[in-house]
């Protein structure tokens, strides 16, 4: 039985760039992806790197919005590894960070905007609060209707179609097993290890491994997947839909959110406007279930409510071709917040999803494999420690 420090599961951004950081950190890692690498979310979302609190995390009341804030250093973080990761990576992967607007229609939404501002700035955030006119010369393109914006210098978006496959020739570099087309159906527990039973596809071929550490990194699949451990984890599967406009002359530099709708937009290097901001799709369903191996069905409803906002906040969309649309799916925690770290009673099993997984995949990456390896991490990870859920598990039993 080949043996290994580390399996991971899940072939996407967090997977790959962990299993980079563990190897990078000595460990012998193997990672193994049902499907093809960056097949799923990772590579079907449209690519913002958001750090300033999201529309999501402000509209639950001020209660909760001050508890979401404390993910603010986590984001932060994510923002210092963006602005290396090409240098780290040794490749271009299309990171452009010209800075982000998340900006106000209504009074309301002004509102929520200096709530956002004081958060962030406690945290040490440097978010800037501008009037309409001052957002509108840096940002031409912006609707005069705008009455006020917060702008963060180091927010942009990155091509997620290079980002994963980039990280996993790293990783292999590293001397990372990188196994696609290999699904785990069976983990055991033994007294100090856990075995993995795999499938690789193409070979119909069944293999056995010993490791020291699993780490789940699967996105929507993590629940089902910390199922065959006998954990519980409430992943609940996301379809989204994104667009794309036809190209057009460089005309929007920066990232643009709107702070009480479900907007984002930004315009890549090829000159086409991704617009995106969490609209659903719907699932397609197999025996009355959601069936999360098709592509979700797209909701027209959805679509044009999504390009109204982007041509009412920016009108030289409205002049432009929608070119495609497509969907993908991610994993939701129940309450909004990351699953960071080893679940409590199941020694050497750690998990990593949830929250903005494309913004903050290479924060995590990096912080579950420092934690992996040496017990502890620089930053505090305790607020999304899978034991918050420990009522849904009991402990793991060796065989």
């Amino acid at each position: 039985m080949k043996k290994y420090d580390v399996l991971v599961i899940g072939g996407g951004l967090v997977g790959c760039a962990s299993a980079y950081h563990l190897a990078k950190r000595g460990a012998s890692v193997l990672l193994a992806e049902k499907n093809d690498i960056n097949s799923m979310a990772s590579g079907q979302n449209a690519g913002s790197l958001h750090f300033q609190l999201e529309h999501r995390l402000m509209e639950q009341g001020d209660a909760l919005t001050e508890k979401f804030s404390r993910i603010i250093p986590l984001n932060r973080l994510a923002a210092e590894q963006w602005a290396n990761l090409e240098e780290e990576l040794g490749e271009s992967v299309d990171v452009i960070m010209k800075g982000g607007f998340m900006v106000a229609m209504t009074n309301d939404e002004v509102t929520l905007l200096k709530k956002k501002y004081a958060l962030e700035h406690n945290y040490g955030m440097d978010t800037q609060l501008l009037t309409a006119a001052e957002a509108r010369q840096i940002a031409p393109y912006l609707s005069k209707k705008i009455k006020a914006a917060a702008y963060f210098p180091q927010e942009g978006h990155a091509n997620p179609r290079l980002v994963t496959p980039a990280y996993a020739r790293a990783a292999i570099k590293k001397g990372v097993r990188v196994q696609s087309h290999c699904e785990v159906f069976q983990l055991n527990k033994t007294a100090h290890t856990w075995r993995a039973s795999l499938k690789i596809d193409h070979t119909n071929h069944r293999e056995d491994i010993e490791v020291d550490m699993i780490l789940n990194a699967a996105g929507a699949w993590a629940g089902h997947c910390a199922l065959l451990a006998g954990i519980h984890l409430p992943v609940s599967p996301q379809a989204l839909t994104m667009s794309v406009t036809e190209s057009a002359p460089a005309f929007m530099p920066h990232l643009v959110q709107r702070a009480g709708a479900k907007l984002s937009m930004k315009q890549v290097s090829a000159g086409n406007i991704l617009i995106g901001g969490g609209w659903p799709s719907l699932f397609k369903l197999k025996q009355g279930r959601p069936d999360l191996a098709q592509r979700p069905v797209i909701i027209k409803e959805n679509v044009v409510q999504n390009l109204l906002l982007a041509a009412e906040l920016a009108p030289a969309v409205e002049q432009l071709h929608l070119l495609r649309c497509w969907t993908g799916i991610v994993g939701v925690i129940d309450d909004q917040l990351p699953l960071l770290g080893e679940v409590p009673s199941f020694p050497g099993y750690y998990v990593a999803t949830g929250g903005s997984g494309f913004t903050l995949a290479p924060a995590y990456a990096k912080l579950i494999s420092e934690l992996m390896i040496t017990g502890r991490t620089d930053h505090d990870i305790s607020l999304y420690n899978p034991g918050r859920f420990g009522h849904l598990n009991r402990s793991v039993k060796a065989v």
